[in-house]
């Protein structure tokens, strides 16, 4: 990739984030059209779920490969064939179940049931899995990791071009949300912290794709509405096992165990792992 000005690097990250939020409003407008036609929600949460996804990305390719005049495959995102790796295929999995393990088998709780019917089951799980989990998962990672993470690769050390955007999708979590200032510092820690970890994944495979699976996975088993653990029953999701422990560092706050002390150890595992797997990869070569 040639050296590109500070001024296009700046259009083409705030491009980005404005793609992500176009299409995310614009496949939430869409899919809202099917419910006066009786489809069931479960249906329209996965058509708006789809609809974010190739809006995202249409968006995004269009923006970078005609405005910036730059071919995805420079930002991360080349073909998927050959590009999806097995290993991170299974840490994906392997990390969100290890997650949920921990916490069933060392923290007492109880197993507390929303007591959803067949069709609310189905609209849960189709917003978790389609929505939440595969279109937020690979749309994040196209924006923070594809377009923002290599535009300053371009112009800055990598250092920087991990740490920034990380820190980044860190704060984006608070937006809006009115937590605590302890539960805010351990959102934007958590969140720095998985955004190092993406960030590795992306630098060490050379795909977006792949910290693309790994956090879609995440978001389907974590958040996607299956199964919650957390202080409280939600009735957001089918089950929730309901921690007797109120520790901060536990329960994670107000965000949920994806900020906890516990998930932290866990994005730093992997970070190491992609870390020395990423040498070993140049002393190979």
């Amino acid at each position: 990739m040639e050296k590109i000005n500070i001024k296009k690097v700046v259009l083409g990250i705030v491009a980005a984030i404005l793609s992500l939020l176009i299409s995310q409003v614009l496949a939430g407008v869409l899919a809202s059209l099917l419910v006066p036609l009786q489809i069931p929600l479960g249906i329209c949460n996965i058509v708006a779920g789809i609809l974010y996804l190739v809006l995202a990305y249409l968006m995004i390719r269009i923006l970078m490969e005609k405005l910036m005049k730059l071919p995805l495959y420079e930002l991360g995102m080349p073909k998927v064939k050959g590009k999806i790796s097995a290993l991170w295929c299974i840490i994906a999995v392997v990390l969100p179940l290890a997650l949920i393990g921990c916490y069933l088998l060392l923290f007492e709780g109880t197993m507390v049931s929303s007591n959803m019917n067949s069709e609310q089951i189905f609209t849960t799980l189709g917003a978790g899995i389609a929505y939440t989990g595969i279109a937020a998962g690979f749309v994040e990672e196209m924006v923070f990791r594809g377009v923002i993470m290599h535009l300053l690769l371009n112009r800055c050390s990598k250092l920087v071009a991990v740490l920034a955007p990380s820190v980044l999708f860190g704060f984006v979590h608070i937006l809006g949300c009115d937590y605590s200032v302890g539960s805010c510092i351990l959102v934007v820690l958590a969140g720095t912290m998985v955004g190092v970890m993406f960030s590795l994944i992306v630098l060490q495979s050379g795909s977006v794709i792949n910290s693309g699976v790994v956090h879609a996975i995440w978001n389907i088993i974590v958040i996607g509405g299956g199964m919650t653990i957390a202080e409280s029953a939600s009735q957001d999701s089918v089950m929730t096992y309901v921690l007797d422990s109120k520790s901060f560092a536990i329960t994670g706050g107000e965000f949920g165990i994806e900020s906890s002390v516990v998930a932290l150890v866990a994005y730093v595992i992997v970070c190491i792992l992609a870390y020395f797997m990423m040498n070993n990869k140049k002393s190979c070569e």
